[in-house]
């Protein structure tokens, strides 16, 4: 009876200043974790919709890919007949990216593949090798450490699924450049299958290999010729790496929102249960506190 009424007192007693009730305590934290369950469903929603969009557009770039790739056969059944007789030390490397995010390790693969491929003992280039960026994710990575390389940067291309044309602009931009180099090297990523890719490493002869090349010199060409068909070949080249990275970034982008969605499933289910046993806490502190006050009657 004697710790009833204790019990009773100590609970009549106002709290100290600035200490809250338990009570308002445990709404508080209810209320922070009501919200941001909230969030987290609305992120869910919004990364479930990027998902089922991605997948729209893999298909498409996927057709697109494989359209594309014949560009790029054509391109390397003239490089098998024409070998260059003599390494080439300053390159051109052509990074093949693009300015949307959101898509994984996409554009750090092939950042990664242009430093290796610069730094690179036994196959040495220059090291102020000339740097040309198709994108701007890329670009800002490779500015951070080549920033003296970079020549020439292209962006808002591949916004939708890359046309031959837009390689074709590409290509004479960059033959009008000033940039020095004995070969091109064009880094991109290489679609191994719906959930992975790979970066890779295609090699395009330019004029003067090309007119140097035995394969070429066995017959004679005016020089408009083997000129067109250094520009051609490029074009080519740049096309097919487009439309082959686009369809690595789509289905990164598809394979990122799906292990997102799954991510904020799981955080909703760990806060649901956060908040169903700290909403029932609550309740037993208040159905103690009522016994506690109606025994002390």
């Amino acid at each position: 009876m004697l710790a009833r009424r204790t019990l009773a007192r100590i609970a009549s007693q106002p709290s100290p200043l600035g200490a809250a009730p338990q009570n308002a305590r445990n709404m508080a934290t209810l209320r922070e974790i009501e919200l941001r369950l909230k969030s987290v469903r609305n992120i869910e929603k919004i990364t479930k919709s990027m998902k089922m969009i991605a997948s729209t557009k893999l298909a498409k770039a996927q057709r697109a890919m494989n359209s594309g790739k014949q560009y790029g056969l054509a391109n390397s059944e003239i490089f098998e007949h024409t070998p260059s007789e003599t390494p080439a030390k300053r390159k051109l490397f052509i990074v093949i990216s693009s300015d949307k995010g959101l898509c994984g390790g996409i554009h750090s693969s092939v950042s990664k593949a242009t430093r290796r491929a610069i730094a690179d003992t036994e196959n040495t280039v220059d090291s102020d090798s000339p740097i040309m960026v198709i994108g701007d994710k890329s670009k800002a990575q490779l500015g951070r450490v080549l920033g003296k390389n970079l020549a020439l940067t292209f962006n808002q291309i591949g916004r939708d699924i890359p046309t031959f044309a837009d390689a074709a602009g590409v290509a004479d931009l960059i033959i009008k450049s000033d940039a020095k180099y004995d070969s091109i090297a064009i880094v991109y990523n290489k679609f191994v299958s719906a959930i992975s890719y790979e970066p890779a490493v295609v090699e395009v002869a330019n004029e003067t290999s090309l007119k140097e090349s035995a394969g070429l010199r066995a017959y004679e060409m005016e020089d408009d010729v083997t000129k067109d068909l250094a520009e051609f070949s490029l074009a080519n080249a740049i096309y097919a790496a487009l439309v082959e990275g686009h369809a690595c970034e789509q289905s990164a982008r598809r394979n990122a929102m799906d292990n997102a969605s799954k991510n904020a499933t799981d955080m909703i289910d760990t806060l649901t249960m956060q908040y169903n046993r700290g909403r029932q806490a609550a309740i037993t502190n208040e159905l103690v506190d009522i016994i506690t006050g109606a025994s002390a009657l």
